[in-house]
């Protein structure tokens, strides 16, 4: 109700000024803000998260105790339950090398690695074995020797390695904190100092078990535990800047070291294991191992504990390491580990306690020595095995003692010392800095973990990131980036114009001010590519732009006012060799630019228009970044925004951009490819950016991309959608790589593109018929391909959502597929056909990967044979037909189909096509309720088939549920169904047969007139003929003109000279394209036919430094030399000049102008006013300079209507009126600093729109471009025939390879079918649902089953592959919402960055301006 008010009183106030006051409520047009359902969702993951760590950590430590216990001498189980429990143990320590072994394994096997030298092998592997060394016999030897509580607190002194080097290389950023390994050192030796002291006297003091052997054991356990602290030796290293260049040698052959440390490591515990147990204990008795029947309780608690302890040991590391990735390093992480040790001594005391509790319920002893003696001799068989030896062990410390039980103090002081020396160690995880989803290798040193000791191996393997942050080489800080936001359009809708243009003003918005830090660290771009941007108007023949600019000039005006309520402020109009640019300054300082491509200069369509952005953005961009000094001084006239009117100069944003970028590496640089109708939010793109920036060899990343329309075809294709992006692009990103990145919202590395192979590849002009198919069907999938090859990996991020419009029509979404499916396949059986060079160059890309591949396209070539065997079935049900007849009559419409494609028009095809798809619905229809109708006739749901479709909607159901924001696409699951034929089968045979057509087929709309012969300007056109003389008499529009001027004696303006190039390029256009049509096209606001031949533009008449020259922009003495002994006028402007115009540019100009009028230029003023005025806490003094202001406006004003366009004259008093009155109201209110800006909003408000001349250099670059690879295509009338034939010998040969196929697998079941199921058939057991046997078993074919099953492992394959991609997306999105930007004003007063010259006070650089 609140909004409607608001919106109301808005409106009365428009209404004041102008009859026209109603405006467009973009959706999506408000501010995005944290909801607080995601936020409250956010902390209880991380609570989630934290529980499980310190759940998972305690089950896993206090697991290993009691398996310690179990197989001590000291217990009291008999000799073979302690073997069986040492060799539960064994395996605890075993299991953690064998999945480093396996990952390690596969890695090499599938993916890349290099072979390291012998001595960096031989050192890392004799470090590895000390530690296994170390860790066997402190966990197989010692620990089983020890009570419970030692063997709890003595784990705490592995940190004293880690601690010492700490020490010894000053890691601290703070010279303080070295406290806190100092203190480490000292507590862990007083630790080891009252272990020794606390078991010498339990000698003293006869403590039970407890003889001088027990010196020995401390020795040897405080030794080991020296050699399991060298583990983590590199964590310390690697923090110092001087061994960083060793260690990263080490990443590139990590896994073929881990391959073989790990055997190592197997083979040092196996041996210490046989060595203490067989030759030194000889305790090992070899039949023993055979497990008999009454040893099931055995097995049963020995392996539960080791499952227990290995289960929970490694999913504690993976919970660390997610509660890292979504910033809960403190709460999910660094608390939990280090609760750990406490946790698990409380747990322990208390169950002695409830133990003592109940079994002294009897004997009431009046001490705690008299109740452990009385512990020998209970027996009963109701008291848990466990929980007797915990009590037992606990009761064999000082606390069973009769002389000094008080000693057992120094037991509890022990541990007090460990635990305290090891969190003072890895204190620095406390204030640890992670990104949004950091790489695991980012967050640990080591990729094994010590199963043993679970807690101190999380925290003493997190990378020390103390010095390294300061690296300027180092990954651990966000680096900048900068994305170039390239939309192309093709005959888009006002609608459609209006979402991508209301997107990319939501990131202007989100991203803020460039001039300010952002927490993404990025800057952005925009571009928008249009394609057909010009026709010729009717009668005069001029070239101007079509209605396709027009509506998208009129959309950037509107979203511009809905996000500002204001007109756009700085514009600028650039003639270009290519067309037309238009460039503006968003609200919050950022660049929107609209090229329009004049298709008979350039080359039209998408993939022309990406090269050229490419080229452009990555080629022309990045010569001039790295060599400034080949760019001549910016010379141009530019805009009245350039220089204040206070002798203010600054660098332009589009060149503040270029300069920014010097100091971001190719790597960083992204291109954002959109389509002209996608509409997103800032969310998905930052994290498609989070994607990029953490792994280096992510060359592309897409994501979730959701249809929108209306009607049945946008209901099958929002499931085709979801399916396909739920079940085949994740299990494309899980086990290799995306194949295809959308061209409609995909982001792509600059250095990727630019790799060999890549860009200069996609440049190639198609001439072959395969060629055609696969680089002009679907230009974003073979430019996918090409980084594939490269070894550049896609990514596809779930959570990153953009919507764009569906074709909603059946002969649009045919014609659509239609140059899909053929390009799919091609690009497909490319990569295919490289598979062993792409698996040499791309870590991503395994032979598994590629055998997957394989299985899946060998499907989709099968599903025109496997939808009409489904038909027969259908068929054979509902009408009782055999098999055989069932086959026959179900292959007759797809053959007939094939047949009308081959003899019809395009058009016919698509009619008679979509009148049997809804003849196959009905079909589908009745298929369905054939398979249930098959369940109830067998009497079970247990048959191939029912378990099919039963399967299939649990995996569907349960994939819906576990994507809840798009449950709601299961309903159109139905409407898939029984469209499964039109969609694989007619839709298989419309592409194939109509391969040949290589044109797109949609958005083929003549809006912006149609082609004609170029006499269009042709006013006079006579045939005379005199005896044998033929006269053709002819007058141009060009020669009335001469003549009215020679009659007139005025001569015309002369042209300015263009470049030869340009000659060069025009000749061959306008030789070789044909013209346009004539379209009368009105346009409101054009000027005087004055202004028609001459342009006036304003010249600033100071010398603007070269935007890449930083000395000359900030130099004192360059200042003085170009501002010294100069006079300026009122406003600082020279005289004007003349600059010839092309005649799209005026009602170009026109459209803009109408910001000067009464009713917009009120409204601009008190929005400029505001915004000027904005974080300086003064909003009384800026509501009353508004009204004062708006006032001023009304009574200069007066006579002048709402919608008249005011001339120079009547703009020049009002700015002179406006500055006077806004002096007087600062004067009076005290704050004249603030009338800078006030001028400064004035003379924006009253600024007109601006023509530029390009700059020569980018002017020269353009004109090769297009020499060298857009030059309009023009192919003679014999290549085109070449072509052609080509294409249908190609679209011959593949409708005969899909043929063959398909018929093959119909005839091998039409034969199956006639011989019969009783001679060649499968015996599947039938189950009814109450669980018995039937006496007659399913019959199945063998062909069939084998297909049912392959599908069905295929699709189980892709669910697993969804469920990983799903946790991983959760917590990218959780840690991305945990670092999401507030929209919160700056509270920053000053006006911006000012750097003053002290010896000229009239010049002031400032980036307000901006």
């Amino acid at each position: 109700m609140e909004e409607n008010k608001t919106r109301t009183k808005n409106r009365h106030i428009r209404h004041r000024d102008t009859w026209d006051p109603f405006q467009l409520n973009l959706v999506g047009a408000e501010k995005e803000g944290k909801r607080r359902c995601f936020r409250l969702g956010q902390y209880l993951v991380a609570v989630i998260v934290a529980l499980a760590v310190l759940t998972s950590a305690v089950i896993s430590k206090g697991s290993l105790l009691v398996l310690s216990l179990m197989s001590s001498p000291n217990s009291m189980r008999s000799h073979k339950e302690k073997q069986f429990y040492m060799l539960m143990l064994v395996f605890c320590l075993v299991y953690p090398n064998v999945l480093v072994f396996i990952k390690s394994l596969w890695r090499c096997a599938f993916k890349s690695f290099v072979l390291p030298n012998m001595r960096t092998m031989s050192f890392i592997c004799f470090i590895e074995c000390l530690v296994s060394l170390g860790t066997s016999v402190l966990v197989l030897v010692v620990m089983p020797h020890f009570d419970v509580l030692t063997n709890l607190f003595i784990s705490g002194g592995v940190c004293i390695v880690s601690a010492l080097l700490q020490i010894v290389y000053r890691l601290q950023d703070d010279k303080w904190k070295i406290i806190f390994p100092v203190c480490s050192l000292i507590l862990t030796v007083a630790g080891y100092c009252l272990l020794c002291a606390d078991y010498y006297v339990r000698v003293a003091t006869y403590v039970e078990r407890h003889g001088n052997d027990c010196f020995i054991y401390v020795g040897i356990g405080i030794f080991s535990s020296l050699l399991v602290s060298l583990c983590w030796w590199e964590n310390s290293l690697q923090a110092t800047n001087r061994k960083q260049k060793a260690l990263s040698d080490l990443d590139s052959f990590r896994d073929f070291v881990f391959v073989i440390s790990s055997i190592l490591r197997i083979v040092v515990i196996g041996g210490v294991y046989l060595l203490s147990q067989v030759f030194i204990e000889k305790s090992i008795k070899w039949s023993e191992f055979i497990m008999e029947d009454d040893d099931w309780e055995l097995l049963q608690v020995g392996l539960g504990l080791f499952f227990l302890q290995a289960f929970c040991s490694a999913a504690c590391h993976w919970f660390g390491v997610v509660a890292c990735k979504i910033h809960a390093v403190r709460m999910g992480f660094a608390l939990p580990v280090c609760c750990t040790g406490p946790a698990v001594l409380l747990v322990g005391l208390m169950l002695f306690l409830t133990q003592a509790e109940h079994l002294d319920a009897e004997t009431r002893s009046v001490s705690v020595a008299v109740f452990c003696e009385s512990l020998v001799h209970v027996k009963n068989e109701n008291v848990s095995v466990i929980l007797l030896e915990i009590t037992k062990s606990i009761c064999h410390t000082s606390l069973g003692s009769y002389y000094v039980p008080w000693t057992f103090s120094m037991l509890l002081l022990e541990g007090v010392c460990m635990w305290l020396g090891f969190v003072a160690c890895t204190y620095y995880v406390w204030g640890i800095k992670v990104q949004r989803i950091e790489r695991t290798s980012q967050l640990f040193v080591r990729r094994l973990y010590e199963s043993a000791f679970i807690d101190l191996s999380l925290l003493l393997n997190t990378k020390m990131k103390g010095l390294r942050a300061g690296n300027p080489e180092s990954n651990d800080d966000i680096q900048s980036s900068m994305i170039y936001l390239c939309a192309t359009m093709w005959h888009e809708t006002y609608e459609e114009m209006l979402k991508i243009l209301t997107s990319m003003f939501r990131l202007d918005r989100y991203r803020g001010d460039p001039k300010q830090e952002h927490k993404d660290r990025f800057c952005f771009e925009c571009h928008i590519f249009v394609d057909d941007a010009f026709m010729n108007e009717k009668h005069t023949g001029k070239r101007i732009v079509n209605s396709y600019v027009n509506d998208l000039i009129h959309v950037v005006i509107e979203v511009y006012r809905v996000f500002t309520n204001k007109e756009p402020d700085d514009l600028s109009i650039i003639e270009m060799p290519y067309g037309g640019r238009l460039m503006f300054v968003m609200p919050e300082d950022n660049m929107l630019y609209i090229h329009l491509k004049d298709k008979s200069l350039i080359r039209n369509k998408k993939r022309w228009s990406q090269i050229m952005y490419m080229y452009y953005l990555l080629g022309w961009k990045g010569y001039i970044v790295k060599n400034p000094q080949k760019i001549t001084r910016q010379n141009n006239p530019c805009r009245e925004s350039m220089i204040s009117l206070d002798g203010e100069t600054f660098l332009l944003p589009q060149y503040d951009n270029d300069n920014k970028r010097r100091n971001i590496s190719d790597d960083n640089i992204y291109i954002l490819a959109l389509d002209g109708d996608t509409d997103f939010h800032p969310k998905a793109v930052i994290l498609l950016v989070d994607r990029l920036r953490m792994y280096d060899n992510v060359g592309a990343a897409c994501g979730r991309i959701h249809p929108t329309g209306m009607g049945p075809m946008v209901w099958y294709q929002k499931f085709e959608y979801a399916v396909g992006h739920w079940l085949q692009k994740t299990a494309e990103h899980v086990f290799g790589s995306v194949l295809c990145s959308p061209g409609c919202f995909s982001l792509f590395r600059g250095s990727a593109l630019m790799d060999d192979n890549v860009l200069k590849r996609y440049t190639t002009t198609a001439n072959k018929a395969s060629q055609y198919v696969q680089y002009d069907q679907g230009e974003d999938r073979w430019l996918c391909t090409l980084l594939l090859q490269q070894g550049w990996r896609v990514e596809y991020n779930a959570a990153s959502d953009a919507y764009t419009n569906s074709p909603q029509e059946f002969k649009e979404f045919y014609n659509q597929r239609r140059r899909w499916g053929p390009s799919t396949l091609a690009n497909t059986l490319d990569l295919l056909h490289s598979g062993p060079e792409t698996v040499k160059r791309n870590s991503s890309i395994s032979w598994l990967y590629i055998f997957y591949q394989m299985f899946a396209v060998g499907s989709s070539i099968l599903g025109p044979a496997s939808v009409t065997l489904m038909i027969a079935g259908a068929f054979q049900f509902v009408f009782q037909l055999t098999g055989m007849l069932a086959i026959i009559v179900a292959s007759v419409p797809p053959v007939f189909y094939v047949i009308v494609c081959f003899v019809a028009k395009p058009n016919t095809q698509l009619t008679i096509g979509a009148i049997m798809s809804v003849l196959y619905a009905f079909l589908m229809t009745a298929s369905f309720f054939s398979i249930i109708g098959e369940m109830v006739v067998q009497g079970t749901f247990l048959t191939p088939t029912g378990l099919f479709l039963v399967s299939m909607t649990i995996m569907y159901s349960i994939t819906a549920l576990l994507h809840p924001e798009e449950f709601g696409m299961i309903v159109y699951g139905l409407m898939y169904f029984i469209c499964i034929p039109s969609g694989y089968l007619l839709l298989t045979i419309y592409s194939l047969v109509n391969m040949h057509i290589v044109t797109w087929g949609t958005r083929e709309s003549n809006k912006g007139g149609d082609e004609v012969k170029k006499n269009n300007s042709l006013l006079c056109d006579k045939n005379c003929r005199l005896c044998c003389w033929d006269m053709k008499l002819q007058i141009t529009q060009e020669t009335e003109n001469q003549l009215i001027q020679q009659i007139t004696g005025q001569t015309a303006l002369p042209a300015p000279p263009i470049p030869a190039a340009t000659q060069k390029t025009n000749l061959k256009a306008s030789g070789n394209v044909e013209a346009e049509t004539n379209v009368d096209t009105t346009t409101e606001g054009k000027l005087d036919e004055v202004e028609k031949t001459k342009l006036l533009t304003d010249t600033p008449n100071m010398k603007v430094a070269n935007e890449y020259d930083t000395d000359s922009i900030y130099s004192d003495d360059s200042i003085d030399k170009d501002y010294s002994n100069k006079d300026y006028s009122v406003d600082g402007f020279e005289e004007i000049e003349e600059i010839p115009v092309k005649d799209w540019v005026l009602p170009v100009k026109g459209e803009f102008l109408k910001k000067l009028t009464y009713a917009n230029m009120k409204r601009n003023l008190q929005e400029q006013i505001r915004y000027a005025f904005r974080n300086t806490h003064e909003d009384d003094v800026c509501e009353d300079l508004v009204l004062m202001l708006a006032d001023t406006v009304n009574r200069e004003l007066s006579e002048v209507g709402p919608e008249d366009v005011l001339s120079e004259s009547q703009l020049e008093v009002l700015q002179s009126a406006l500055e006077q009155q806004a002096r007087h109201t600062l004067k009076t209110s005290g704050l004249l600093k603030f009338l800078k800006r006030t001028k400064r909003a004035i003379a924006k408000t009253l600024a007109a729109p601006q023509v530029q001349r390009l700059d020569e250099a980018e002017y020269d670059f353009w004109d090769k471009l297009i020499q060298r690879y857009l030059q309009p295509i023009v192919d003679t009338k014999e290549h085109l025939d070449e072509v052609a034939a080509e294409l249908k010998s190609l679209r011959n040969k593949a409708v005969f390879l899909y043929f063959i196929v398909n018929v093959l697998w119909v005839v091998a079941t039409f034969f199956l079918q006639a011989i019969g199921n009783d001679v060649i058939s499968i015996k599947i057991p039938k189950y009814f649902p109450n669980g018995t046997l039937a006496e007659e078993p399913l019959l199945v074919e063998p062909v069939s089953l084998m297909f049912l099953l392959s599908f069905a492992i295929l699709l189980l394959i892709q669910f697993l592959a969804m469920l990983y991609h799903r946790v991983y997306t959760l917590i990218h999105v959780v840690s991305y919402r945990s670092t999401e930007k507030d929209y919160i004003l700056n509270d920053d007063d000053d006006d911006g960055l000012t750097l003053e010259n002290p010896n000229a006070k009239t010049l002031v650089f400032t980036s307000d301006d901006m």
